[in-house]
């Protein structure tokens, strides 16, 4: 068997196979930061487990497009910005480039599009314009547009395929405004809301009159604009698979663009809840940790991603500074077994460990098995060390052991940078840039340069060609 997923949208582990017709191209999405705050540690726990589905797809020889969206408009953001006083612009901009920092610290590739809601608001109207054509949206007197659940049931369409919904009990037929609302009500959602003196100059022209995208349409335009009507993976944080989730198939669905038979996404993928220190994370609990509240406690963004990276992401996972502890100490004795290995290999060549791979690679097929996988690597530990500390390994063996770790470790991406080694993720961009030059699009070549950069290496030129080192700091 190859590759399997939960699918929340079949709520049935499901083997893998992208829309693509080669089965080789993945379209993936993962709802992003809403970038009025620094995002905290639950928030990465999607975004680290978003970058393991990435780095693992790749690993599996999948070419994959991965979409995060920055969400840089809606209700929290526009009270802040009242707060502030400052321009929509500037005050989302700092957060982002707190998130994406974060994000590197994290060991994360970097999203291929981030795209911005304020950016795609054209195409936000041109999809209500669908639904209010096709009769499944309507306006309000104040001028906002809203996504009529019951004239959606009444056309024969599902509400509520990623969750069980009790249409008896629960609240129908109330309009929602706001972009958040409780679990409890079945709600008309707005698609489009009417500009008010709170909002100040955060509008854009419409049909309708001056207003601002609903939060649920943002991420509907944004995916099918970039993968197209139909997509193979969509993944967020079990929060947002109701109503958030719901809504963006019910909409995009709704506007009929998909080619018959096909669906908006195929896989639906959702992380449980994390806890921190046994409870739900809040400021008045001494428990709410942003990335940086840990790093300045001392910890490391590796120590960091390899706890989150410790639990299965369907199982809700308690997240402790005695967890961040151990992550430490079985971090260690993976940098103790390589650099003995290392030590060992020398400069010998050698192909990887199928063995390890094999184990690894079963582990992960398995809807993402970390339990397993780890299992693997610290069994592998062991039996390096027993091997090295009885003299029973050649340096072939070492070689050997280092390519197979090599291997992994461009998915778990946990492992330290030694003096001289670059990360093959990083080569790679290198290798990008170096195309992006030919093909002479010097804005990517420069936006890789930048982001090389900001992960701390350096471009240099040499008669063999461009090499990467790292950055002197201090």
């Amino acid at each position: 068997m190859g590759l399997r997923f939960f699918n929340s949208l079949s709520r049935a582990v499901q083997e893998y196979a992208p829309l693509d017709p080669t089965g080789k191209k993945t379209g993936m999405y993962c709802c992003g930061p809403t970038v009025y705050d620094l995002a905290h540690i639950g928030n990465f726990r999607t975004f680290v487990f978003a970058d393991l589905v990435r780095r693992y797809l790749e690993f599996k020889g999948y070419s994959v497009t991965h979409v995060m969206n920055i969400t840089d408009v809606d209700d929290k953001i526009i009270a802040r910005v009242r707060a502030a006083g400052v321009p929509l612009r500037e005050y989302t901009a700092r957060y982002e480039t707190a998130f994406l920092e974060d994000m590197r610290a994290l060991g994360c590739l970097l999203p291929h599009q981030m795209p911005h809601a304020t950016d795609h608001i054209p195409s936000m109207i041109t999809l209500i314009e669908k639904l209010v054509d096709r009769g499944l949206a309507y306006s309000a007197p104040d001028g906002s547009v809203y996504f009529s659940i019951e004239k959606y049931r009444n056309a024969g369409a599902q509400y509520g395929q990623l969750v069980h919904l009790d249409f008896e009990n629960m609240r129908p037929g109330e309009r929602v405004r706001s972009d958040e609302y409780v679990k409890e009500t079945l709600a008309d959602f707005a698609l489009w809301k009417a500009r008010t003196p709170e909002d100040g100059a955060i509008a854009w022209a419409s049909p309708w009159g001056e207003g601002r995208p609903g939060w649920h349409i943002e991420c509907s335009a944004m995916s099918m604009q970039l993968l197209g009507p139909s997509f193979d993976l969509h993944l967020g944080g079990e929060d947002l698979a109701f109503p958030h989730h719901e809504d963006e198939i019910a909409q995009s669905e709704g506007a009929k663009v998909q080619t018959h038979g096909r669906r908006f996404v195929k896989y639906w993928l959702h992380v449980a809840h994390l806890l921190v220190e046994g409870r739900k994370m809040s400021k008045s609990l001494g428990n709410y940790f942003t990335l940086r509240d840990l790093l300045a406690k001392g910890f490391t963004g590796r120590e960091i991603r390899y706890l989150l990276l410790c639990a299965h992401y369907r199982e809700s996972f308690n997240f402790t500074l005695e967890g961040l502890q151990g992550a430490r100490t079985a971090l260690g004795r993976l940098d103790e077994c390589l650099a003995k290995l290392r030590e060992l290999a020398g400069n010998t060549p050698a192909a990887p460990d199928p063995a390890l791979l094999e184990a690894f690679t079963k582990a992960l097929d398995d809807d993402l098995n970390l339990s397993a996988t780890w299992g693997a690597v610290f069994d592998w530990v062991r039996e390096m060390n027993r091997r090295l500390a009885q003299q029973t390994m050649k340096s072939s063996g070492a070689a050997t052991a280092l390519a197979a770790w090599q291997q992994l470790d461009r998915v778990l991406a946990v492992g330290a940078v030694y003096p001289g080694e670059v990360p093959e993720e990083l080569q790679a961009l290198l290798d990008e840039r170096l195309a992006a030059r030919r093909a002479r699009d010097f804005a990517r070549a420069d936006a890789i340069r930048d982001e090389l950069k900001a992960r701390g290496w350096l471009i240099e030129d040499t008669p063999k060609g461009p090499r990467l080192k790292q950055a002197i700091t201090g």
